[in-house]
């Protein structure tokens, strides 16, 4: 059983639900470097240098400072910031049931499992679980996390409720800067075939169908690259040139699978022929 990494509880009206909160994502598999010196290796090392006379600082002397203008800074101590901490009530309060397809992705932040804590939690839990999934909504709240209030929504997954941090409206760009094209603007011939196109690469969400290939081909390069072995990339495919939008959907309606797969798949790295006289390290 994992760790659970806060304990607390969901409220909607009345009802409170025990739960405990799980991490939904695997950071392990993750590939880390170190930067090294390139004559020997050796990892390297930061000090703390101080700009104005050229000395390194102990961490006794560092303190918190924020720029409130050019080159103006204010010190902030811990009392401070603990003066501005939300207060870590426990509780996840759904304040509202939105539609779920209302939320654009752009919100969407860290997911993480919710699991009953304990029998006598199970049955509000399920209970709760289950009228999301009917009523097609999630529910919007706030949650402290770490000491700071996240906004977060809490829907199904699966047999699982599962609750994602989400960004502030603040937080989010507008789009309004960007240089796009108007509304309604696309040709009707061309707009019925991108919607065969898109209607014959339908497909039901199954995640297990994707592969982080950048991943798999970088270990396997450096596991190459350890035992001191050729390494022999692909040439990088060029994009193919589009002299005209109709033809395009047109060649690619012949065979779309085909022409998905071709453009977003990733070839592995050819097994070497030889290996290197020297060991790279």
């Amino acid at each position: 059983m994992p760790r659970a990494i806060w304990k607390g509880a969901i409220s909607f009206g009345l009802v409170t639900v025990p739960v405990g909160l799980y991490a939904a994502t695997e950071r392990a598999s993750e590939i880390h470097f170190r930067l090294l010196h390139a004559k020997d290796t050796s990892p390297i090392d930061y000090k703390r240098v101080c700009e104005a006379e050229g000395v390194e600082v102990p961490w006794s002397e560092i303190v918190r400072g924020y720029e409130y203008e050019k080159g103006q800074y204010v010190v902030i101590t811990d009392e401070d910031i603990a003066k501005a901490r939300v207060e870590a009530t426990q509780v996840f309060a759904i304040r509202d049931f939105v539609p779920a397809r209302s939320i654009d992705f752009v919100y969407f932040n860290e997911p993480y499992y919710l699991a009953p804590a304990g029998k006598p939690a199970a049955k509000a839990y399920a209970l709760l679980r289950d009228a999301l999934v009917e009523s097609g909504r999630v529910g919007i709240g706030t949650i402290v996390l770490r000491q700071r209030e996240h906004l977060a929504a809490l829907e199904p997954s699966g047999k699982a409720l599962a609750l994602t941090t989400m960004r502030f409206a603040h937080e989010i760009r507008s789009s309004t800067a960007l240089d796009l094209p108007a509304a309604s603007r696309s040709d009707k011939r061309e707009l019925t075939l991108a919607r065969q196109l898109i209607d014959t690469l339908a497909a039901e969400w199954d995640p297990a169908r994707y592969r982080d290939t950048y991943h798999e081909v970088l270990k396997q390069m450096i596991e190459q690259k350890a035992k001191g072995q050729l390494i022999a990339v692909p040439a990088p495919r060029k994009p193919a040139r589009v002299v005209s939008l109709m033809d395009a959907l047109q060649q690619s309606l012949k065979s779309p699978r085909r022409a998905a797969e071709k453009t977003g798949r990733r070839r592995a790295p050819r097994r070497p022929a030889r290996r290197t006289t020297k060991r790279v390290a």
